[in-house]
């Protein structure tokens, strides 16, 4: 298992590989002119990031797969989000390590900058996980060459037993995923996906990988991953990730794997804006129920009572949608004690009384629905029993 993870992986095709390097020297020319115009370096990581998030249009894609040659990339038939020119790079840069080099000079030169761990975290995932895996199990990895002394003095050729080296790597990593993921959730997409389930199906869950990077990384990694696993609708791996949870110094105090999750989850709730996507993770919710590993019942209500998604008003200031969401949640997860909740629920919004007059309006609207839909039914029924005698 570990000669095949650290054997060599062949390089791709000429074709193939003179497009993907073309595109490394587009990144290294405007990660020279960031270099070179400070007060220009925001704008530019800025269209860069953006560049490399573009997702990959045909023609491109045929050349970068090389169709042509019979050999398609594992990028083609695994992803399940749009397939972006950062998958197609970090999976070059892991092929031919010796082409990110230059790239990585200079991103890690304009570390303080935005958007820098952005483009980190993008272009090098894969690579940080695979060679710090690969260099713990066969002591040293002679790769690449020496990077800027002044940073971090070596990192191709670093000795990444070094922990000060490892937790900084890996904590621009998480940093940096963190950043983009929270842009999947302002713009409501699921873009960044395939680096979220990297981080979780390849790193998170695999023991032998997530045990070779420093334990505060695991943690943070831990903590990211919990905020966002029902955003990439990856509850179905959630039992899996508990067991995997690493320990916490805090532990005693707090509780379990699941303890850690539920606060994650719940202090995410309350830190989303968008609805649509407040909205799913409400729906997502759901999953939770049964999960051997994850103790929900106290602290889940209690957050939801906090954050007052099932009532009008502050501090949230719901929608209708988001409270019927997270009511229909918090019942299915909790069905004792369903109706007294309800009718608590009741006697506190009459301390709203401008909400009065909608929420009556919308009582008698679904009144009206409930009976009209009733009626149509009755009449459909009743015109099918008159239809039976004659065709009998």
């Amino acid at each position: 298992m570990e000669e095949e993870v650290c054997s060599p992986v062949p390089a791709p095709p000429p074709r193939s590989s003179a497009y993907l390097e073309a595109l490394t020297l587009e990144i290294h020319k405007k990660l020279l002119r960031a270099s070179a115009s400070p007060s220009l370096s925001r704008n530019l990581l800025q269209e860069l990031f953006a560049d490399i998030a573009l997702e990959v249009d045909d023609r491109a894609k045929d050349i970068i797969l090389s169709r042509e040659g019979g050999i398609i990339s594992h990028l083609d038939e695994g992803n399940n989000g749009p397939l972006c020119f950062f998958d197609v790079l970090a999976d070059y840069y892991v092929r031919v390590p010796e082409s990110g080099k230059p790239v990585l000079d200079l991103i890690v030169q304009l570390w303080s900058q935005s958007f820098a761990s952005h483009i980190f975290s993008l272009l090098f995932h894969k690579w940080s996980i695979k060679f710090s895996y690969c260099h713990v199990l066969s002591g040293v990895l002679n790769i690449l060459g020496l990077l800027l002394s002044e940073c971090v003095a070596i990192i191709f050729q670093v000795q990444l037993d070094n922990k000060d080296v490892l937790l900084r790597y890996s904590s621009a990593l998480v940093q940096g995923a963190a950043n983009v993921y929270w842009i999947d959730i302002q713009t409501n997409t699921r873009r960044f996906q395939s680096l979220f389930r990297y981080l979780l199906e390849e790193v998170a869950l695999e023991p032998a990988r997530l045990n070779k990077i420093p334990l505060q990384a695991q943690r943070d990694l831990y903590l990211l991953l919990s905020r966002f696993i029902l955003f990439y609708n990856s509850a179905d791996k959630l039992q899996s990730f508990l067991e995997q949870c690493p320990v916490f110094p805090n532990a005693f105090l707090i509780g379990g794997p699941g303890d850690f999750f539920v606060i994650e989850l719940s202090d995410q709730l309350q830190k989303l804006k968008v609805e649509p996507v407040l909205l799913h993770y409400l729906s997502q919710l759901k999953c939770l129920r049964g999960c051997k590993s994850l103790d929900i019942s106290l602290r889940l209500v209690e957050k939801f009572n906090e954050g007052c998604f099932t009532s009008p008003g502050g501090p949230m200031y719901p929608t209708r949608a988001v409270r019927h969401a997270a009511w229909d949640s918090l019942d299915f997860l909790f069905p004792v004690g369903r109706y007294p909740r309800h009718l608590i629920s009741l006697f506190f919004r009459l301390l709203y009384p401008w909400y009065w007059p909608s929420s009556c309006w919308n009582f008698v609207v679904s009144c009206i629905k409930a009976v009209f839909y009733s009626l149509l039914r009755l009449v459909f029924s009743s015109w099918d029993k008159l239809k039976e005698p004659r065709r009998s």
